[in-house]
């Protein structure tokens, strides 16, 4: 298992910077070769669903995640969500925070455990740089298109 936390800071307030990190469909934009699909109706909260899919054709696979916490930001206080992570090969939960930055900006940490079945504990210095690369990228993408 991996754990990782990545953190950036971006000129929004609280409540934009949440909007667009909890955009589930705007994750695949910056992930290649994925879809999202959102699998219950909205507005999002606890119990919400959604399954990510990398791969082409028969040659990939589905990463189904449910929210099990959603605390969005309001009057100034922190939003924080958290996903459980639930398929059969991606395992783990992220936590996605919004807090008050510097200077009326936001800023967003991410922090989350992963497991790649199948994959020996030995691949878990290139998961880790693989995932900040990754996880990151996708953060970056989002706080920066509306």
């Amino acid at each position: 298992m991996v754990d990782f936390f990545l953190e950036r800071t971006a000129p929004l307030p609280l409540d934009e910077a949440w909007r667009r990190l909890t955009r589930w469909e705007r994750h695949a934009d910056a992930v290649p070769l994925t879809r999202i699909t959102v699998s219950t109706p909205g507005p999002t909260g606890v119990g919400t669903r959604f399954v990510a899919r990398t791969g082409i054709g028969p040659f990939g696979f589905a990463d189904p995640m449910e929210v099990t916490l959603w605390r969005p930001p309001a009057d100034g206080e922190p939003g924080l969500c958290r996903l459980e992570k639930r398929g059969r090969v991606v395992l783990g939960r992220a936590e996605l925070e919004v807090v008050p930055g510097p200077g009326g900006r936001s800023r967003v940490r991410w922090r989350e455990e992963l497991r790649v079945r199948g994959l020996p504990s030995a691949t878990d210095p290139l998961l880790h740089r693989a995932a900040l690369t990754l996880f990151g990228r996708v953060v970056n993408r989002l706080l920066r298109t509306p």
